[in-house]
């Protein structure tokens, strides 16, 4: 999604006119929302932060599509996934720095 803001300026006005962008946005937030479902269901112990409310957001743009606003996607794009993007980051870096750390004390033996 990042892709499709650069460049773009930050401005509101051309965002809210922006059917493509805001089609995107809605699209993207989607699957995220649905991954973030399955990991949870997979495994409940990977702490992501906000996850509930991702999801929520998801289950908003899929069944209450004539509820969700530009301004809406537009604080999702500014500001909540950037810092879920943060966090998905340090996520896999925690879990690259524990399998390291396993398979090498595994190798070493």
């Amino acid at each position: 999604m990042q892709s499709c803001f650069v460049d773009y300026p930050n401005r509101f006005d051309l965002f809210e006119k922006d059917i493509m962008r805001r089609c995107v946005v809605e699209r993207k937030v989607e699957i995220m929302g649905e991954a973030i479902n399955r990991i949870k269901k997979t495994d409940s112990s990977v702490a992501i932060p906000n996850a509930r409310a991702i999801i929520d957001t998801r289950n908003r743009i899929i069944h209450a599509y004539d509820n969700v606003h530009p301004e809406f996607l537009w604080s999702l794009v500014k500001r909540h996934i950037p810092e879920l993007k943060y966090d998905i980051e340090r996520i896999i870096t925690e879990y690259e720095e524990i399998y390291n750390r396993d398979n090498l004390s595994d190798s070493s033996n």
